[in-house]
């Protein structure tokens, strides 16, 4: 969430930063909003003057013996009046804080200008991607004809876009979320957490889930919680309303969740096999920061996700989001993206964003840099570490050989009791 006053201390530099990303910032209903409140917090104020002036006033008549009935009848009745004034108060707060929850966060300077993804910039490359002497396959059919992909089964127990995985497409899933975690937890000096896969929505509140985004999410039927679209839900919520000690900082923590999403803005695009499904394993990564420190942090976490995919000897890119493909959360954003050999092209595996306070203030997250120091917003980073059910697909498909069978990537190997390969 923006800070109000920053919106309206400099207006037209706010309003252009957020037209880059496509948003039309609406500053006549916002300084109607704070110019209502704050009329009615001055009446309030020279309401709650005149009550203390009455009370010093009955206090003295009634240490003088005057009466005093008549003034207390007006003191009550100014008494009455704050208090509707304070209700009125509360709903333009309310009605403040509604608006403001739907404002998107502020690019970073150095996110390029864009109107889509198309204009999002390419940082750099690794891997060549491979070539094949025989006709390849995607990696729903290789899942299919080695039994260990099976969508059909999938759709009769729930629904579409869901998938069981058998024998080694199970293990597969296993190992490489443990893989992850074991990179991230021990060169990346990630603190593992195993959070609920579940969340109320002050939690999605917190990192802007909501109120914008609920057509995205699971909504259990008869309560207030929702299945967690990504770990970063619960772990950006781990501190909320709390102040950390400013020494603490960063706190990195990584997490294993299954996520579930409705991808209710799918439509038109690609969801065969295992792309854009309503439940998929993922490793998530999360950084509380020192602001002045949260960029060096998107790059650590970046390098992380990155580590993965290398090991692994997956062909990847990084791409910086231009200004219009920015999550609404995100001031500044890195896309990991797998080589696809059915797809012929990249595929996004990973997102890696600075946030910036947007989600601190939204949660009440703070820290102080001293003992007695006046509290402030923290940063909040959030990463895949990486998606694992498009891993798997990127697996089947780049390892994938002339006589059927899937090579075993050599890093996975040791979490799988020594397999190399699938047949």
């Amino acid at each position: 969430m923006l800070d109000l006053k920053t919106i309206l201390d400099d207006p037209e530099n706010i309003r252009r930063r957020l037209a880059g990303r496509g948003y039309d910032l609406d500053l006549a209903q916002l300084t109607r909003l704070n110019e209502e409140r704050k009329g009615l917090q001055q009446r309030a104020e020279e309401l709650r003057s005149a009550r203390n002036k009455a009370s010093d006033e009955i206090g003295r008549a009634k240490k003088e013996g005057r009466e005093a009935a008549g003034l207390i009848v007006e003191m009550k009745k100014v008494g009455d009046g704050i208090a509707v004034l304070e209700d009125q108060i509360r709903g333009l707060e309310e009605q403040l804080r509604a608006v403001l929850l739907v404002i998107p966060n502020l690019p970073h300077e150095s996110v390029p200008p864009g109107r889509s993804s198309e204009d999002n910039v390419e940082v750099r490359r690794w891997g060549e991607p491979p070539r094949f002497p025989f006709e390849a396959e995607p990696h729903w059919e290789i899942g299919r004809r080695l039994g260990i992909l099976d969508f059909d089964r999938a759709a009769k127990i729930v629904g579409a876009r869901f998938t069981v995985s058998f024998g080694a497409g199970a293990r597969l899933e296993r190992a490489l979320i443990n893989f992850m975690l074991d990179i991230h937890t021990g060169q990346g000096g990630y603190a593992e957490v195993l959070p609920p896969f579940l969340a109320n929505e002050d939690s999605l509140l917190g990192t802007g889930n909501l109120p914008k985004f609920a057509q995205d999410l699971f909504k259990l039927e008869g309560h207030k919680w929702y299945l967690v679209p990504t770990a970063e839900v619960p772990l950006t919520n781990l501190f909320r309303d709390e102040i950390l000690e400013g020494s603490s900082l960063p706190r990195r923590f990584a997490a294993y969740t299954p996520c579930f999403r409705s991808e209710a803005g799918s439509y038109g695009k690609d969801i065969r096999g295992l792309v854009r499904q309503h439940q998929f394993n993922k490793v998530e990564l999360m950084v509380f920061s020192l602001p002045e420190l949260s960029f060096q942090e998107l790059e650590r976490m970046t390098a992380g996700a990155e580590e993965v995919l290398k090991r692994l000897g997956l062909p990847y890119r990084v791409v910086s989001l231009c200004s219009a493909d920015l999550g609404f959360a995100s001031a500044k954003t890195y896309d990991l993206e797998l080589w696809m050999p059915e797809r012929k092209k990249f595929m996004e595996i990973s997102s890696c964003s600075n946030c910036t306070d947007f989600q601190a203030r939204r949660a009440n997250i703070r820290f102080r840099r001293e003992p007695k120091a006046k509290p402030e917003f923290l940063h909040t980073l959030n990463g895949s570490g990486v998606a694992v059910g498009r891993t798997v697909a990127a697996i089947l498909e780049c390892y994938q050989q002339a006589d059927g069978s899937v090579l075993v990537p050599e890093a996975l190997r040791p979490y799988l009791d020594g397999l190399e390969r699938i047949r």
